[in-house]
């Protein structure tokens, strides 16, 4: 499916490791202000088409474009810069760092003031109002305080997405998000992702068909490293490709 204004298109996108093919010639297409879905079964090429998009790992073909740009070669800081953030992931955190710290460093590398190591109260000081709003928006205000290293699992995962946010970024990329979660923590992981989509284009890597059904305008489903079916979440849960590469679970 091709958008007319779509924000990131990749074009034949291959990666190879030693012959064996992960990901091939996939040509994806992602609407600006859309939730995109990427889903298939366990070593269908998710995760290498996520670092692909990312700029954490070089495509053997093809070509990707974003925002306008191609950064088929670009380092990952490059496309960072352009606009495009993923989830940090929890062990990327600090145990003894608060949380509201985590969020001013994450804004402050966005400043040039991250190439510094040594910091200013004063100058941290101009994050702290803008860390706390954002920490407001996934729910984190009242622990501002309290060590990263801390909270529970659910809230860490808040944190991250706090952090990637901070970059402000036109398009967020989120590795499972819901990866580990209890009922109660993925119910509160949707809603907010609900809420941070306004105005931003958010990609995501999810093995749960719920909350995709919940979230996703756009599906791909990807089967050995090729697109097997795309679509509205309602046509691909029924495709009988996809019932059968899933055997049926989680889908049907």
């Amino acid at each position: 499916m091709t958008h007319p204004h779509a924000i990131l298109r990749t074009q034949g996108l291959s990666k190879e490791f030693q012959g064996f093919r992960a990901v091939g010639a996939v040509n994806l297409s992602i609407a600006e202000g859309s939730v995109h879905a990427l889903v298939g079964p366990n070593g269908a090429g998710k995760t290498t088409l996520f670092n692909l998009l990312t700029g954490f790992l070089k495509p053997t073909a093809g070509r990707i474009v974003f925002a306008g740009h191609d950064v088929t070669a670009a380092p990952a800081e490059r496309i960072a810069r352009l606009g495009m953030a993923r989830s940090f992931q929890v062990t990327s955190l600090f145990p003894q760092v608060s949380v509201r710290e985590h969020v001013e460093l994450a804004l402050q590398s966005g400043t040039g003031l991250g190439r510094c190591f040594w910091r200013s109260e004063k100058q941290m000081r101009r994050f702290s109002g803008r860390a706390v709003e954002l920490l407001d928006d996934v729910g984190l205000a009242a622990l501002a305080g309290r060590p990263a290293g801390s909270l529970p699992y659910g809230q860490k995962r808040a944190l991250e997405l706090a952090l990637a946010l901070a970059l402000d970024p036109k398009l967020l990329l989120l590795d499972e998000p819901t990866a580990g979660m209890g009922l109660e923590d993925i119910d509160r992981t949707v809603a907010l992702i609900g809420r941070i989509r306004e105005g931003r284009t958010v990609v995501m890597v999810e093995h749960n068909m719920s909350v995709v059904g919940s979230l996703a305008d756009t599906v791909t489903v990807l089967q050995r490293g090729e697109v097997l079916v795309e679509g509205p979440y309602e046509q691909v849960r029924t495709d009988p490709q996809v019932i059968e590469a899933y055997l049926g679970a989680d889908v049907a």
